[in-house]
């Protein structure tokens, strides 16, 4: 017993290690990295919409983006075969400004229900050089939205990942997801800033229309119903052609879920396109979350035989502290501090809810769009 309680104590030393590297040294570079000033280029954009029965939304939403305060842009509503009056709330905006075009999607048996089919006709459609894309249901947090995403295009700089924040509402499962959004957002950005990007929301994604084509668009997952954005991203985002947002102008904000069943079928979709990313990319996310899960579970045993228990405690705190302050600046940068406050329990929450999103993605497909 204490040959295996030995091993079992330096096996955890292990795991606090890479912890700590993760949090200190990874999600670092985007937590404690400086604020960044652009000047505004004022150069053309499309900004994309694919809505499907998205006509209450879009009601809300287009005002916004016609408030804009940038000289050049238009806005791409793109209408996948919606069944509601979508395309007849657009077209009445479209006698009102010039800038709005419509892209009418109709069902194709062959692309049934795939968005991607629905935003590559957009993006075909559009007449800007750069695209700014975001859903329906999201609305701009500033009237400088558009200026803040299209600053940080430069020459080289082709792709631009942005944060899509949910709005704060009462209740512990507003701070959950907010905080599952918070922790999303700290690993991408981060590995972004490493020269290793990953992923990006299709709620705050920006590029130019060159990467999309010289990608072939989303021809090598079109089978895929999701990852229209992180998919795309994980194939044409390299360290020398991405950039990250996340000045608050530059924010969005969505209405989050409502129900924890909600919540639990939309991480289930998220996580499904996870499987397809690229073998570094997975095996970061892996480490970094298996290690996660193994940091709550290993002490258990030598804490119960109170085998070096001075020690364990130590570790335990030396690793809260350290994620604390890491995601603590991260939080400060996108606005989400006062998730904080629940940390230790939010953490333990979402670390069970993502096994559970693991074990029934295998067994079962998560349904995906509309």
């Amino acid at each position: 017993m204490e040959q295996f309680l030995l091993i079992l104590f330096y096996f955890f030393i292990a795991v606090v290690t890479i912890q700590v590297i993760y949090y200190l040294f990874i999600f670092g570079k985007f937590s404690f990295a400086k604020p960044e000033e652009n000047k505004v280029k004022h150069i053309p954009i499309s900004v994309l919409v694919c809505a499907k029965n998205e006509e209450e939304n879009l009601k809300k939403l287009i005002p916004l983006l016609i408030d804009q305060n940038y000289p050049s842009f238009e806005i791409v509503i793109i209408d996948d075969a919606s069944s509601d009056d979508t395309r007849f709330l657009v077209e009445d905006f479209q006698k009102i400004y010039s800038n709005i075009k419509l892209v009418k999607v109709d069902n194709n048996e062959t692309f049934w229900g795939n968005k991607k089919f629905a935003l590559t006709l957009g993006i075909k459609a559009a007449t800007k050089e750069y695209l700014l894309l975001t859903d329906a249901d999201c609305f701009p947090n500033s009237e400088n939205w558009i200026a803040e995403m299209s600053s940080h295009f430069t020459l080289h700089k082709t792709i631009v990942l942005g944060y899509g924040a949910y709005e704060k509402e009462p209740g512990f499962l507003n701070k959950l997801i907010r905080f599952e959004t918070l922790l999303t957002a700290t690993q991408y950005f981060s590995w972004a800033k490493l020269g290793k990007p990953y992923m990006g929301v299709g709620r705050n994604l920006a590029y130019k229309k060159d990467e999309f084509f010289k990608n072939n668009g989303f021809i090598n997952h079109m089978k895929i119903r999701s990852g229209d954005d992180d998919l795309f991203i994980n194939e044409a985002a390299r360290g020398e052609n991405t950039t990250i947002a996340w000045n608050t102008d530059g924010f969005t904000y969505s209405a989050p879920k409502t129900s924890f069943g909600e919540w639990f079928m939309q991480k289930r979709r998220h996580a499904s396109t996870a499987k397809h990313y690229k073998a570094f990319d997975r095996s970061q996310l892996a480490l970094f979350y298996l290690s996660q899960f193994l940091f709550f579970v290993t002490p258990i045993t030598l804490l119960a035989f109170r085998y070096q228990w001075i020690i364990v405690l130590s570790l335990i705190a030396f690793r809260y502290l350290t994620a604390w302050i890491s995601l603590g600046f991260s939080a400060g940068k996108l606005e989400e501090k006062d998730v904080m406050y629940w940390y230790p329990v939010l953490e333990i929450i979402l670390i069970f809810t993502q096994l559970n999103v693991f074990f029934r993605n295998i067994f079962s497909k998560p349904v995906t769009w509309k």
